[in-house]
């Protein structure tokens, strides 16, 4: 990997090292890989990506990466090709939203092999799209994709390496049950210079210092986002939730010298890509937003997240949107805003306010919330425990992981007959929940 670290304008640490090693060493195993790869936001995944996307065009493979969104597979595409473009690597985009023609040519250039990188969204397990060579298959945000459209993908290679993503810190415990296929890499160590990002839990007493704090950012040439938990007004929800739109009236009448825009869920992609690439841009000084922006924005200009109802939020949520601060070099503030008087949801929101280590803070939320809410909405394919703490009974987890692995290994194939009735179990599990299992 030497010629491909002396490339850099700066120095892997050690932790990517580690992980870049380990997946190596996959590839070298005479087996497919089969990789989880774990680190908190900022901690330098895509660094890890692009080594391996490197080493196998340096093998004579093509490499595709999958994105959730849109916004995300713009976003690496541009980190990526900075990385690779040196090398002489082609690098591709294949997004939904492109023309039909647009997508005719990147798909012939595919075929052709013209593309050592393909990065895209869920068009890339398109039936009509067919790779050369295709050696290395990377998802992003693993949990976002059901095992349906992995399998999909995967299917365009003839047994294709596999790395998935998440920056969501995922407890161990957790992480066991989920991804029990995959063996685990974990980025625990942040590069140099990534700051901590400051953050507070106020209620609404403090509203007239944090709009002052608002002028005086932006007044620095800070950028801001704020987030709510609903896109518009909804009568049935208590009138005390901020929703997106609305909020984003309130702040342009409270701010007529600032821009503030507004993007969630519910616009058409080219219209919420475009407000995007102008916030980016600089040309918008407030985006008022749904979790829409919880993962894949890059914007180092942003100075200050405010997240309005944060206890409608977990805390691997919160901490996601922390994430989208602090990316550049200027110091960085996080308010959680909240007029919650339940003491739970007080002691949950000052966890924040004690930690960064997302580790740390996925541990506690699954400990208060359960295995089946950890992402914000509920996994179909996790299992419905009535007596385990997936929290506590670690050792019951290693020990259930241990025999699966010993079982796996005296009849890979559950053929025998006293394992027919697991097999049919199984079968069962991914037949019923096949679209959103992971």
């Amino acid at each position: 990997m030497d010629e491909f670290y002396s490339s850099l304008p700066f120095s892997p640490t050690g932790a990517q090292r580690r992980c870049i090693a380990e997946a190596i060493d996959d590839m070298y195993s005479g087996r497919e890989m089969s990789r989880l790869l774990q680190g908190d936001v900022g901690s330098g995944k895509t660094l890890v990506a692009a080594a391996l996307i490197w080493f196998c065009h340096k093998n004579g493979y093509s490499s595709a990466f999958m994105a959730p969104t849109e916004i995300l597979a713009q976003q690496h595409f541009e980190t990526l090709n900075g990385f690779l473009s040196p090398f002489g690597i082609k690098t591709g985009l294949l997004t939904g939203s492109m023309t039909a023609k647009e997508k005719r040519a990147v798909k012939q250039g595919l075929l052709n092999g013209d593309y050592d990188l393909i990065i895209g969204t869920h068009a890339l397990f398109s039936a009509d799209v067919e790779y050369k060579n295709l050696g290395l298959i990377i998802t992003d945000e693993q949990h976002r994709f059901g095992v349906n459209q992995r399998t999909a993908l995967i299917n365009k290679g003839s047994n294709p390496h596999v790395l998935v993503m998440s920056a969501t810190p995922i407890p161990r415990t957790l992480a066991l049950i989920l991804y029990g296929d995959l063996d685990v890499s974990i980025i625990d160590e942040m590069p140099p210079g990534r700051q901590k990002v400051d953050t507070f839990a106020v209620d609404e007493s403090y509203r007239q210092r944090l709009n002052n704090f608002i002028l005086k950012l932006t007044g620095e040439g800070r950028q801001v986002f704020v987030v709510c938990p609903m896109v518009e007004e909804n009568d049935e929800l208590p009138v005390k939730l901020k929703s997106a739109e609305e909020h984003a009236k309130e702040l342009s009448a409270l701010f007529p010298n600032l821009k503030t825009a507004c993007v969630h869920g519910k616009m058409k992609p080219a219209d919420k890509e475009k407000i995007m690439a102008s916030f980016a841009k600089g040309d918008i000084d407030i985006l008022v937003a749904t979790t829409v922006i919880e993962v894949g924005v890059d914007v180092p200009n942003a100075a200050l997240m405010i997240v309005e109802n944060a206890e409608r939020f977990g805390l691997s949520q919160l901490h996601q949107l922390r994430g989208r601060v602090g990316r550049g070099p200027y110091k960085s503030y996080c308010v959680l805003v909240s007029d919650s008087d339940n003491e739970d949801t007080r002691a949950r929101l000052s966890i924040m306010h004690k930690t960064n280590d997302g580790f740390k803070i996925s541990e506690e939320d699954l400990r208060l919330r359960g295995p089946g809410d950890f992402f914000g909405s509920r996994q179909h394919g996790l299992p419905q425990t009535h007596i385990a703490d997936l929290g506590a009974d670690t050792v019951i987890l290693h020990r259930a992981q241990a025999a699966a692995d010993a079982l796996l290994e005296k009849d890979p194939e559950l053929r025998r007959p006293e394992n027919q009735a697991l097999k049919a179990r199984i079968e069962r599990l991914f037949r019923d929940s096949s679209d959103s299992f992971n």
